[in-house]
């Protein structure tokens, strides 16, 4: 019996203190600190980066070389990365943007190339790291989001958009966004949004989507979910200057008719995608890379090793090949 033992039993209702495992958990990854890589990809001159510093209050370009339009259209596709910490209320993130200049910019519709080919890299050394014999400290380098940039002209997807997020959409979660919404009117806005989600529907495009609000949750979180659905894709508008409006410090951009505030609702989605991107849900979007798209790359490798012949030495780059 327990208490032949030493033990008390234990009465109903007593507290035993497994609830604490929450602030445990909260002070682990509160130290340890936490990792988000961000791509971004559109055409030059849509404001990739200023929207990014906008978004998280950095200056990741300080030193970068504006192209004339001849030296734009003969580069190639590049892959930069520029890696910053962050560091809010004693929480750090180690956030690396992943840069694609040259993107659209050229006639060659294949220009998405590079970029699945980084993804899939990362995915292989991730992979390779993880087999190995110390995996203490791996470092997760996937990306996770690919903000893709659509331009406020025209009257939908072009082919480049099409075949962008139909290479991308089973290696990383792409989030569709309407550039420099200031160029178009509210009612211009609305109609861009409904025939973009209809190409999307129609091309049968796989981006980003949310996840289903549980029934416990509260109206407050019900509400901001559903608000975030119905805006996709995302009306932006990026500045990192500080002007005055209605007597207040705002970031925004001046204009003969006006001021546009890049923090106001009214004007544009920024902050419902900063909402989305930062505050909600940027978990699950490393969620989902790491349980469905890595996943899916992980089993396409294990499939391709065992394929493989017990006379010959398997290699990675074999292995990319055989997965290509």
């Amino acid at each position: 019996k327990p208490k032949s033992l030493g033990w008390e039993p234990l009465h109903l209702g007593e507290y035993v203190g497994f609830a604490t495992l929450p602030n445990q958990l909260h002070r682990k990854s509160v130290k340890k600190g936490f990792d988000f890589t961000l791509l971004v990809a559109g055409e030059s001159g849509l404001g990739k980066s200023t929207l990014v510093n906008s978004l998280f209050l950095t200056d990741l370009h300080k030193d970068r070389k504006l192209l004339n339009a001849e030296e734009r259209i003969s580069q190639t596709v590049e892959i930069t990365k520029h890696t910053v910490d962050i560091e809010e209320k004693g929480v750090k993130l180690k956030l690396t943007i992943v840069d694609t200049p040259g993107f659209g910019d050229a006639v060659n519709n294949t220009a998405w190339r590079p970029i699945t080919d980084y993804i899939d890299q990362q995915f292989e050394q991730y992979f390779r790291d993880e087999s190995g014999l110390n995996r203490k400290n791996i470092q997760d380098n996937r990306v996770h989001c690919c903000l893709y940039f659509i331009p406020p002209f025209g009257h939908g997807l072009h082919p480049v958009d099409i075949e962008f997020m139909k290479a991308l959409q089973d290696k990383v979660n792409v989030v569709p966004l309407i550039a420099k919404a200031d160029c178009l009117t509210p009612f211009e806005i609305k109609k861009l949004k409904e025939r973009v989600r209809e190409e999307i529907d129609k091309y049968g495009i796989k981006i980003y989507q949310f996840p289903h609000c549980d029934s416990d949750e509260d109206e407050e979180f019900k509400q901001q979910d559903k608000e975030l659905k119905e805006s996709t894709p995302f009306a932006v508008i990026g500045s990192n200057t500080v002007v005055e409006a209605r007597g207040h410090r705002v970031r925004g951009r001046v204009y003969p008719w006006g001021i546009v505030e890049v923090e106001n609702p009214s004007h544009c989605d920024f902050v419902k995608l900063r909402t989305m991107l930062i505050r909600t849900h940027m978990h699950d979007l490393k969620d989902i890379t790491s349980d469905c798209h890595y996943e899916n790359y992980r089993a396409q490798c294990i499939q391709n090793m065992t394929r493989c012949e017990p006379d010959k030495t398997y290699t990675w780059s074999q292995n990319m090949v055989n997965y290509e």
